[in-house]
């Protein structure tokens, strides 16, 4: 049965005052995302979502108005809001409501109750495709609104952290409908989470504080793809940059990168600077704290605020102030200060603007043809997690590559038989 999808007018914004300065920022990004533009202009003549409602939750940023006005220009009736209570940029949020008429629910700053309301507000529109950043959505909508979930044909997720939950989910069979795990597409992961991660987190960490990189001991909590890149940017700044893992293969390549390699427990002696990029939880504890040299500054980059034990934090406190925008100063029992930056949140979005355009044009270029593609095949598929087929990948890179001005070798009819023959030797 067909189900009516919210009003265009339908939205909870900061101000819609804002839509002016939010259209600016958002063609400002559009013209750093070219490959996104040309599937935005090819959807717009093929318009393979007709009619379809698509549900999302992401971080609402001029990149993600971007995504969310090709799939418009897919034919879909998108509804959005935010993944994250700090990520929101509340004119781009504006702009999305009053200038393009898709049902916007996201403020920056949204307590708890704001942000999962607006949840509901999005799955109040029926959608039968979803595209999440960190498996709230789809988490919400197969505990609460199960009776919807025989109308979702697929959906897509953008983030590692998502990718791990919905894994888990299909692991106990409790995933409903198929999801394809974008930030597996080697065109995600290898770039934005490398290098939009990398610089993002340190363009939130200047902002919120405005020291001085070069010099510092900064600690660098994890070693996948986002420390990767967090590691190499800090280090590239000038600081002295210590890695922590659990992964003993990700540790000796850190170290063979050039960085030491310590516990935790060991580095927070050390350290000026703690970032954490791991997915886990409680990844700076109450060990970790009672060891911190005075005035060490703690963030994450991971998704949620799960990574540092704040609890533990405040339960060693004597008092707290707000010392700058997005830094908490806590007084410990024994006299030292810690700093908290963003409330333990995505500091690359809470204190900063998050990737740069030219990264997540990639990123989100494999969100619209996932959608698209689940859209199409979702009668074989099972529900489970798949990962970006790679003619979608290689055709991002090929895009970007393209975009770019770019142009590579291909192979000769006698090295493709070559390569996939076995009768040739020395």
């Amino acid at each position: 049965m067909s189900t009516p999808t919210a009003s265009a007018t339908a939205h909870d914004v900061k101000d819609l005052g804002l839509v002016e300065k939010g259209l600016a920022r958002i063609r400002w990004a559009g013209a750093q995302m070219p490959v996104l533009a040309r599937i935005r202009q090819q959807f717009a003549q093929d318009k393979p979502l007709q009619g379809l409602r698509l549900g999302a939750c992401l971080h609402v940023t001029t990149e993600t108005a971007n995504l969310l006005l090709a799939l418009q220009a897919a034919g879909a009736q998108v509804a959005v809001c935010a993944s994250n209570p700090l990520s929101t940029q509340d004119d781009v949020a504006a702009a999305l409501a009053g200038e393009f008429g898709i049902p916007t629910f996201a403020i920056k700053g949204e307590d708890e109750a704001t942000y999962y309301r607006h949840i509901e507000a999005v799955l109040a529109t029926h959608p039968q495709l979803t595209m999440d950043d960190g498996c709230d959505l789809v988490n919400v909508l197969h505990t609460k609104h199960a009776g919807q979930l025989p109308d979702v044909i697929g959906g897509t997720e953008e983030t590692t952290t998502g990718v791990v939950r919905l894994r888990a989910m299909a692991k106990d069979g409790a995933l409903k409908f198929p999801v394809v795990a974008v930030n597996e597409a080697l065109t995600k992961h290898m770039f934005d989470n490398r290098y939009g991660t990398g610089q993002s987190t340190l363009d939130g960490l200047i902002r919120a504080t405005n020291i001085l990189l070069a010099g510092r001991t900064i600690v660098v909590c994890g070693y996948g793809w986002c420390g990767r890149g967090l590691a190499q940017r800090a280090h590239g700044m000038g600081a002295h940059v210590v890695v922590t893992e659990v992964d003993p293969t990700r540790a000796l390549e850190a170290l063979m990168d050039g960085y030491r390699v310590m516990p935790l427990t060991d580095a927070a002696r050390i350290a000026d600077v703690i970032l954490t990029v791991t997915g886990d939880v409680n990844v700076v504890d109450a060990a970790h704290f009672a060891v911190m040299k005075d005035g060490c500054i703690v963030g994450n980059s991971g998704h949620f605020n799960d990574e540092i034990n704040i609890p533990a934090l405040e339960r060693m406190t004597k008092s707290r102030r707000i010392a700058r925008e997005f830094v908490e100063e806590f007084n410990l029992d024994d006299g030292r200060r810690v700093y908290l930056l963003a409330d333990g949140r995505l500091l690359n979005l809470a204190a900063a603007e998050g990737h740069p355009a030219a990264v997540m044009d990639m990123s989100f270029a494999n969100q619209a043809l996932a959608a698209v593609w689940v859209a199409q095949e979702h009668t074989r598929l099972e529900p489970t997690v798949y990962d970006v087929p790679l003619a979608i990948d290689r055709e991002v890179a090929r895009l970007k590559l393209e975009s770019l001005g770019v142009t590579i070798d291909t192979l000769s009819a006698e090295q493709e038989t070559y390569l996939s023959s076995w009768n040739t030797g020395t």
